[in-house]
């Protein structure tokens, strides 16, 4: 292969969603209902939800059709480039071949309208006139925003508040395609005012986000929630990358060694590591590293159990990696990841030992995204960062051991309303931060108790 980038046509796009649950060798635990312990069933998350999004999220179907008013909307920005990263290999002098899937040529700079696009598509074929979601460091809050716009919806968007402040451009650019955007915990909610009667300075967290947008949609008839991470289906919605991605590779004449991806709530990594991981389970040699924050080290450190989504108590109980729905991380530059819990399949497959997961430092992330940028010339998100430093960590091993590997990753989103922390990393003043055993151990404390 001499190109740096393989491209696919529109023609190529994929039509069709994969979906892993058909595929797994162990199936993962039932969602149940937080008053009866008992599996949820349809009519339990129908005030959330519309029922072609449930029924996706419990299809055992291998393959589920993308709408062609989705496709459409995809096109513009889809299919996706795939680099060969030769300047990077030269500069790490590694006989690794890596390649990277570009999800930032989005209109929304990242992989998230993958998702938030079905999701509007569908809400919107079911009657529903306004959406309420949360928002991390706001890539999620943008590419829904966008996709209400696109088919007539209302959307607010609960901002975690030391996201809000650190990067204000997000809520600019949510605010331009027509959405509201408030800070969390805010006033709006009962949620967000109790969290704040008992911590006025609270940073907020994906969780009480969650809590005020969930409490939000359930209060009226007109509204629905939207999750950007986590939930089955919006995993499924985001193996167009890895779909794109295999061919992609096809073209290049190669297939990968190793898959690697951020981990936050587990779509950046579900969308490339899934339509490959169904050649694991065919007995192929092929290894998936999903890469967290050691101040969000929900796979790593965390415990596999049935918990909440969100702060408030109010989701359904799933079975995943967590830190305990009470979790508060540090504000980190890379808000994307930092959700006490890992998705459930993503979970089930760390447990069952198909998937690998590493903790990563703030700085050394920020020091492999300069390496990157200095020669690929893109300047990452700082959750693909984490990414991209074990990229780096594998290319010098496959140095080392004197053997060539191909590695493949995503980059799922472009830095640029992130340059506040690259500024930060340049001065020298970014610090790492490991979260304490001890908030750990306080924060496991407070699981629901399962039979």
């Amino acid at each position: 292969m001499d190109e740096t980038k393989v491209q696919l046509s529109e023609r190529e796009m994929p039509r069709e969603w994969y979906n892993i649950a058909a595929d797994m060798p162990e199936p993962p635990a039932p969602v149940l209902h937080p008053g009866t312990g008992r599996p949820i069933g349809p009519a339990d998350l129908a005030p959330l939800f519309p029922m072609e999004l449930i029924g996706q999220e419990v299809s055992q179907e291998r393959h589920i059709p993308i709408p062609e008013e989705v496709q459409a909307v995809y096109r513009l920005w889809r299919p996706t480039p795939l680099y060969r990263a030769r300047r990077l290999e030269a500069a790490l002098d590694t006989p690794a071949r890596i390649f990277y899937k570009y999800e930032g040529t989005s209109p929304a700079g990242s992989h998230k309208p993958n998702t938030a696009v079905a999701q509007a598509y569908y809400n919107k074929k079911e009657g529903v006139k306004r959406l309420t979601t949360e928002t991390g460091a706001g890539q999620w809050g943008s590419a829904l925003a966008m996709a209400c716009n696109f088919f007539g919806l209302e959307c607010k968007v609960y901002m975690v508040k030391v996201s809000y402040h650190q990067k204000p451009y997000r809520r600019v650019l949510m605010e331009t395609w027509g959405a509201q955007v408030v800070p969390s915990p805010s006033q709006d909610t009962n949620a967000g005012r109790g969290i704040l009667a008992q911590a006025p300075g609270s940073p907020g967290s994906l969780g009480i986000a969650i809590s005020e947008a969930v409490e939000d949609a359930a209060s009226r008839e007109d509204t629905k929630y939207s999750l950007g991470s986590v939930l089955n289906h919006v995993l499924l919605h985001q193996t167009i990358i890895g779909r794109e991605a295999r061919a992609q590779m096809e073209k290049a004449d190669a297939y990968p060694d190793v898959v690697i991806g951020c981990a936050g709530g587990g779509s950046n990594f579900a969308g490339i590591a899934f339509p490959f991981l169904r050649d694991r389970f065919a007995g192929r040699a092929i290894r998936f590293i999903a890469v967290e924050p050691e101040a969000c080290p929900s796979l790593t450190r965390g415990v596999y159990a049935y918990d909440f989504g969100d702060t408030a108590m109010m989701t359904p109980l799933v079975k995943m990696y967590t830190l305990g729905h009470t979790f508060v991380p540090a504000g980190i530059h890379a808000g994307g990841l930092r959700y006490h819990g890992m998705a459930p399949l993503v979970s089930a497959l760390y447990q069952q030992g198909a998937i690998e997961a590493v903790a990563c430092g703030q700085r050394a992330v920020f020091e492999a995204s300069v390496l990157f940028t200095r020669t690929e010339g893109i300047v990452p998100a700082p959750e693909s960062a984490h990414a991209i430093r074990v990229v780096v960590d594998e290319a010098l091993k496959s140095k080392a051991e004197g053997r060539s590997k191909t590695i493949l990753f995503n980059l799922s989103g472009h830095g640029h309303f992130d340059l506040a922390a690259y500024e930060q990393y340049l001065a020298g003043e970014l610090e790492d931060y490991s979260y304490p055993v001890e908030k750990v151990r306080e924060a496991l404390a407070t699981l629901p108790k399962v039979s």
